[in-house]
């Protein structure tokens, strides 16, 4: 909400209403904010250029406003330059009810609504009514070639201000041509039979049965028993090692979140990120996994269990890391015990859950968007939460190492901090490393862009794994040579110093060679 929109939407009564309800001091900063926001950026003019409608007020001699739905293909409100949007304006049923009123009053607001994402643009600015054979190349610019109906003229607006609005009370809806392409993409990914009707070594088959899209790169999987038999008894926070094909062809694990409540024994769910520079497993899940197809899983296993006693929880997710906690805080609500789940993301569109969680959860649900300006503030959570709270993290490195430093700052024992992390740290600046397997007599050259364990598991050599991000342990190796790089949050500092032990799942090499005792 940047100043030009405090300097129109905020009248003095509007600022006397806010000050009788206790809201004005969080709003009056916006008049000195040293954004104006009355000139568009690539993000408005790319969101102007989607929409096949919007809807338009004007103010009628009477004082009377008057709201119309304005429709067309796609793109017919053009972005003209920064300051100036227009759009040509059809014959339509002759009542010219919004075009009499502009020529008398030029003032003009309009709200453009992508009710799939949930977002919402406002923009106020001043009209001016162009006639069609005045002006042949304005209205060759805001003609559509491809849609046959007859310009009567143009309307041209001159933006005061805009602002994205809050996303709260959105309700998600649809298009055909949406729904046709989101059926076209499960469709797709079902059509060919699986090149495998089972995958993986584990002693748990679990059958794919249902396949959803959660956000543009987040797809869930239902998974049951192959026997058709009832699953093993799981608690909140508990994941499960599945079995993935990565491109090159080779078999490994990737660790996801249980996301089901405990007393549900016949599917579980769980949801899977497609990583960009990832190493493979998720781009491999999203490409693989259909209906029928039997995942030979391994047992679940809870890394990040909750505590038992009355403590209050503050859950906090970053990302794709709401999966853990959008478990644990259905048990606590429905067990009638004290939390709150924070959620970050940023973009409200790819936030999966969010809808689901803020409607069920009520006021112990907020979430953050950072595409709508609200971001995580974790002093004020830290200074906010109860004090015997047990707080849990999952998300990226970045926000547990955040969450680290602030509750060592604030005193918090560390009994009380929680964390669990699905993205690996970047490997931004790293090297490559020449890396020795002693017992296999192997040396191998690995790139900065690889993790030592993917390079490990290529050369055809088993490590037992389990997250891949540090956080479980399950791949600690011993180290012979060189000097290890740690980057894990599982081992301790006598397992690292006296064992001689590393996470070459996460973890680097500081020297430029390291032996391992593999």
């Amino acid at each position: 909400m940047p100043r030009a929109f405090s300097e129109i939407a905020f009248t003095p009564a509007v600022r006397a209403f806010q000050s009788r309800m206790g809201s004005r001091g969080s709003y009056a900063t916006l008049d000195q904010d040293e954004e104006r926001g009355n000139a568009l950026t690539p993000r408005e003019a790319e969101f102007i250029a989607g929409r096949d409608g919007f809807y338009q007020a004007t103010v009628g001699e009477g004082g009377w406003p008057y709201v119309q739905f304005r429709g067309g293909p796609a793109g017919f409100l053009r972005v003209l330059d920064e300051r100036t949007i227009g759009y040509a304006d059809f014959r339509g049923n002759v009542q010219y009810i919004s075009a009499g009123n502009l020529s008398v009053d030029d003032r003009v607001a309009i709200i453009l609504m992508d009710y799939a994402a949930r977002q919402r643009l406002k923009i106020w600015g001043r009209a001016r009514l162009v006639d069609a054979s005045r002006d042949r190349d304005l209205i060759g610019r805001l003609e559509m070639p491809a849609y046959r109906a007859r310009v009567e003229r143009a309307v041209v607006i001159a933006i005061e201000a805009f602002d994205w609005n809050c996303p709260q009370h959105i309700t998600p809806r649809f298009t055909e041509a949406e729904i046709a392409a989101k059926s076209a993409r499960l469709r797709d990914a079902n059509a060919a039979s699986p090149v495998e009707e089972t995958l993986g070594a584990g002693p748990l088959p679990l059958v794919i049965r249902g396949i959803r899209d959660l956000a543009p790169r987040v797809r869930a999987f239902e998974l049951r028993r192959a026997d058709g038999g009832e699953l093993p008894a799981i608690e909140p926070g508990a994941h499960l090692d599945v079995p993935v094909r990565l491109a090159n062809g080779v078999a490994s694990t990737r660790r996801y979140s249980l996301m089901t409540p405990p007393d549900q024994r016949n599917a579980w769910e769980i949801a899977v990120h497609r990583e960009a520079g990832g190493s493979g497993g998720s781009a491999g899940a999203h490409r693989d996994f259909r209906l029928g197809l039997v995942l030979n899983a391994a047992m679940p296993g809870n890394d990040f269990p909750m505590h038992r006693d009355a403590r209050p929880s503050v859950l906090v997710a970053g990302g794709i890391g709401i999966t853990p906690l959008r478990a644990m805080a259905r048990a606590l609500a429905a067990q009638g015990r004290d939390f709150h789940l924070h959620y970050a993301g940023r973009s409200a569109r790819d936030m999966a859950y969010r809808e689901e969680l803020s409607l069920a959860l009520g006021p112990r649900f907020t979430g953050y968007a950072a595409d709508e300006g609200r971001r995580l503030d974790l002093a004020r959570l830290f200074d906010e939460a109860p004090a015997n709270a047990v707080f849990y993290f999952c998300g990226p490195p970045r926000l547990l190492d955040a969450a680290r430093k602030l509750g060592a700052l604030r005193g918090v024992d560390a009994g009380r901090m929680r964390m669990e992390s699905f993205v690996p740290a970047s490997r931004a600046g790293d090297r490559a490393v020449e890396l020795e397997l002693r017992r296999s007599g192997r040396i191998l050259q690995v790139p900065a862009t690889q993790s030592l364990l993917d390079a490990i598991n290529e050369a055809g050599i088993a490590v037992a794994s389990g997250c891949r991000t540090g956080t479980c342990g399950t791949c600690a190796t011993k180290v012979l040579e060189g000097v290890p790089e740690h980057r894990d949050h599982a081992l301790s500092d006598a397992e690292r110093e006296h064992a001689g032990l590393m996470c070459p799942c996460i973890s680097r090499a500081a020297s430029d060679r390291l032996t391992l005792d593999l």
